[in-house]
């Protein structure tokens, strides 16, 4: 890690403006996503990060999305001293740092329309239960040439090494400008799809690392632009190959302890673990919505690219939508289940509240785990899925803004607000895409109809 771009650890306003000084930082951006998770930002002069601190950045709430009417559209923007880091990705002569903010209202309450607060309110809930709730997210993205055009970069496929892999440059940038930024990275690799990558995450608390996850996102697609290409996090860009997921790793610690490990166990899962793990099955399809909320992410969930779409769990099982990673012994830390099906395209923010209120439900309720499932799931036929009980996830954008819509558990995590706005905006993109005359149509219907 280079020692030009100190990592900070600031505990309060009067850390951050000591930092801003030492360092010289020209600005610093205040950051903050709609309902979508699309990164929203302003630049603060150091000058005004004293009053930014005691009052915070008024703005207006009007234009973001799913944030306010017109009429009471005044949003407060309260930074999160914390979060301060400068962005690695720009010189760091006069360099721009930035900090995440929390969205309160004029009268000084958090806001319910921002996505950082549904998930603080979900994590204050588990904290209440003594619990600490970690994740360990996997986004996956691929390399263009330009944002126009989905053409591969290489032919290399799942863990292919230079000269088939030629995004292993671009990658090994990616990870310096996060280890810059304090964000630790435990390996990477080319994924299964050409011009397809991954970097890997270390685990952290929910709250830091939806943070980190939206850092990752613009991290990725600035260094990819310093290498002169494009990346996205488009969940299915190139027909015929693997879409990009966001593999979520997940876990509850209690007194220290992770409370998922019990040593008794054929499976090394506590009882607490086992009715998480009912809890994301329970209620899987309805916050689909959330994990996978474009109209392509639909494009990926489909049997036959390891993509999981079938409601079941597993220890070795991949076709299963839950996993739960083999136990190595000493390694008590380690036990996890991993949700398989969201993509990196969906908001962080509400993507884990909506994992860990399902999850806590399965607890608070006492739901029963099915038995697992080991075997591929995707060769059996419709009659053996219904023998195993085993459903499918939503197979359109459509049912599951339904699914969400009905939801009185996910009503509950998202709060009213947040809840009956993304389920509008699905449903109008849903109508958007039904709409459209796609080049499938013309080229398959004009010439013979």
């Amino acid at each position: 890690m280079s020692t030009n771009y100190p990592v900070f650890n600031c505990k309060n306003g009067d850390d951050v403006i000591r930092a801003v000084k030492d360092y010289n930082v020209s600005f610093v951006q205040f950051w903050f996503v709609d309902i979508l998770g699309n990164l929203k930002s302003f630049q603060v002069a150091p000058d005004e990060l004293e009053s930014a601190f005691e009052e915070g950045m008024g703005f207006d709430g009007s234009s973001i999305l799913g944030f306010t009417r017109i009429e009471e559209s005044d949003m407060i923007a309260i930074p999160d001293a914390s979060s301060f880091q400068i962005c690695s990705w720009r010189p760091l002569d006069r360099p721009v740092a930035r900090m995440f903010c929390d969205i309160h209202t004029p009268d000084g309450n958090p806001y319910e329309g921002d996505p950082r607060y549904v998930l603080r309110r979900l994590i204050d809930k588990a904290a209440q239960k003594g619990y600490t709730y970690y994740v360990g997210p996997e986004l996956e993205f691929f390399l263009f040439a330009d944002p126009y055009n989905p053409k591969p970069l290489d032919s290399g496929g799942y863990f292919d090494a230079p000269p088939l892999d030629l995004g292993n440059e671009v990658r090994r940038d990616i990870i310096f400008a996060l280890q810059k930024m304090g964000i630790a990275v435990e390996y990477s690799h080319h994924e299964v799809a050409p011009s397809q990558h991954e970097i890997d995450l270390r685990y952290n608390e929910a709250l830091k690392m939806a943070d980190i996850a939206m850092t990752y996102k613009v991290v990725v697609k600035e260094i990819a632009r310093k290498h002169g290409v494009y990346a996205s996090f488009m969940p299915k860009p190139i027909f015929g190959e693997n879409g990009s997921g966001m593999h979520v790793h997940q876990s509850l610690f209690k007194n220290g302890k992770n409370a998922f490990f019990d040593a008794n166990d054929p499976h090394h899962l506590s009882a607490e673990a086992r009715h998480y793990i009912a809890g994301l099955l329970t209620h899987a399809s309805e916050m689909t919505c959330i994990t996978n909320q474009w109209v392509n992410s639909y494009k990926r969930l489909v049997p036959g690219y390891e993509a999981p779409v079938y409601i079941a769990w597993a220890q070795r099982n991949r076709s299963s939508l839950i996993r739960v990673p083999m136990y190595k012994p000493g390694k008590e830390a380690a036990t996890r289940v991993e949700l398989r099906n969201p993509d990196p395209a969906c908001n962080p923010y509400l993507a884990f509240a909506a994992m860990l209120g399902a999850g806590l439900e399965g607890i608070e309720k006492g739901y029963e785990v099915p038995k697992a499932v080991e075997e591929n799931i995707f060769a059996m036929e419709a009659e053996d899925l219904t023998a195993k009980g085993i459903d499918s996830l939503p197979g359109s954008l459509y049912e599951a803004a339904i699914a969400l819509r009905d939801s009185a558990l996910m009503k509950e995590l998202l709060g009213e607000h947040v809840h009956q706005n993304l389920v509008g905006n699905k449903l109008i993109e849903w109508d958007d895409y039904r709409t459209h005359v796609s080049e499938f149509e013309l080229k398959r219907y004009l010439p013979v109809l």
